[in-house]
């Protein structure tokens, strides 16, 4: 370790991730020293409840309430409040004071990014946040550094370890998705309130922060297309694993290529969606994330391990510590964001991929032909239909091939995998086939990715 002055570290946030982060930076002070090259000192811990119970136990003396006066005199604070109010007046305080900032915060990012990067540009002060999108995943320095040469072309990855537990249990064990979701909540993987978790917000700001990242270009939140998972029900987990397929919460990104003498855009968006078994993420378990990277040069790479958790979040939040302080020691003034790019964002419905349509329709002759008009019609190529008999007479209770032919009096099930369509002309077909008079559900419509 050389002999450069002790860094005074500020800590906003006691919570799961803040309290292992103040409990590794007593435990291994030293070994950090030596990494940093400077020695780390835990200045004090800023809470809103001094008497709150924490899940490490920590020196009472370190806490306190002000966090205004802690942040003066900092060189480096961390941010782990959660949220944007406090965090983003605190965190644009620090960056005023002159400390650099660690946040894991990406509600904060995805919403005032600009303005936080900005005005650390502004004082050559750096923003650090691999914690921000993936946990423990070293998956921002990668796109920030090491991709920064490459051109990356799509990012598709499982960012939310609750919606990836729960789609894995209802795949594996077949279990409902209101049970599933219980044990999550029991086991800590899901808040009392799992909208943000289950409804795709959580995703989508991690997918707003890799976009950005990726494509060198300012993604606001409201460009990316969301959808959740509450609408996953058994039937659906089983069809898809009878079509050779996972469903997985995905959050992908992707760069498109000028259409009609226009300009590159970018797509980003969240939603359920079929992804090959033989695929790297379909193999992802648990509360795991995995981020799959496609760059022109690079290739394909991923990123796998554990996406949420106190200790191994904290395991990313002091890789930015020990960097914060090695640029602290080198002197200099902070690397700025690159989003120079300027990629448009577009509507979802610009996306051009694969699809699995499911339909209960009437059991009679004629209808697979209308179907298949129908999406004909509306450009959507199909590349397989399987057929059910649902509900029928007696003599017609077991399932008919793809041919129309069945005369049972009942309902039939209709699965249609789709060649490559445009999403826009998907979705008007399928409101096409809900209006006609053979159809009499649309059962559910979901996107194939990975292939």
């Amino acid at each position: 370790m050389t002999d450069y002055r002790t860094l005074r570290v500020a800590l906003l946030g006691a919570g799961a991730v803040g309290s292992q982060v103040a409990d590794l930076l007593l435990r291994h002070g030293d070994e950090l020293a030596d990494r940093a090259g400077a020695k780390l000192e835990l200045a004090g811990i800023a809470v809103r409840n001094l008497d709150a119970k924490r899940d490490v136990d920590l020196p009472h003396d370190l806490f306190t309430t002000d966090a205004e006066t802690l942040i003066v005199g900092s060189d480096i604070v961390i941010e782990l409040m959660g949220g944007i109010e406090p965090a983003r007046t605190q965190v644009l305080h620090a960056i005023a004071s002159g400390a650099d900032v660690v946040t894991a915060n990406k509600a904060l990012l995805a919403t005032h990014g600009s303005e936080v990067f900005e005005a650390a540009d502004q004082v050559g002060a750096e923003v650090y946040y691999e914690a921000a999108a993936a946990g423990a995943i070293p998956i921002i320095r990668p796109l920030r550094d090491s991709l920064a040469g490459d051109r990356v072309v799509r990012i598709m990855g499982i960012v939310n370890g609750t919606t990836n537990y729960i789609l894995d249990r209802m795949d594996t064990e077949g279990a409902d998705f209101a049970d599933v979701l219980a044990q999550a909540q029991a086991l800590g993987y899901a808040e009392a309130d799992p909208t943000a978790d289950v409804e795709g917000y959580d995703a989508a700001q991690k997918a707003a922060i890799l976009a950005s990242l990726a494509f060198h270009t300012t993604v606001p939140l409201d460009a990316v297309h969301r959808e959740g998972i509450t609408s996953v029900d058994a039937a659906m987990i089983e069809s898809a694993r009878h079509a050779g397929y996972v469903i997985k919460l995905l959050a992908v990104c992707e760069r498109l290529a000028a259409e009609n003498g226009g300009t590159e855009s970018i797509s980003v968006r969240v939603y359920p969606a079929l992804v090959d078994r033989a695929h790297p993420l379909a193999s992802v378990h648990g509360a795991n994330n995995a981020v799959f990277v496609q760059a022109e040069a690079a290739g394909d790479l991923m990123f796998y391990g554990a996406g949420a958790g106190g200790v191994q979040t904290a395991s990313a939040v002091l890789g930015d510590v020990v960097s914060a302080a090695r640029r602290h020691i080198a002197g200099g003034v902070g690397v700025g964001e690159s989003t120079r790019a300027n990629l448009p964002a577009v509507p979802i419905g610009h996306v051009i991929t694969r699809y699995q349509i499911t339909l209960e329709v009437d059991d009679r002759p004629g209808v697979l032909a209308t179907v298949a008009g129908i999406l004909s019609e509306g450009r959507v190529s199909i590349a397989t239909v399987e057929q059910t008999v649902i509900e029928a007479s007696a003599d017609a209770a077991d399932p008919v091939a793809a041919t129309g032919s069945s005369t049972g009096a009942g309902s039939a099930r209709l699965v249609i995998g789709t060649h490559k369509a445009r999403e826009q002309d998907l979705s008007e077909t399928v409101e096409r086939l809900a209006a006609s008079g053979v159809v009499e559900r649309v059962v559910s419509v979901l996107r194939v990715e990975g292939n």
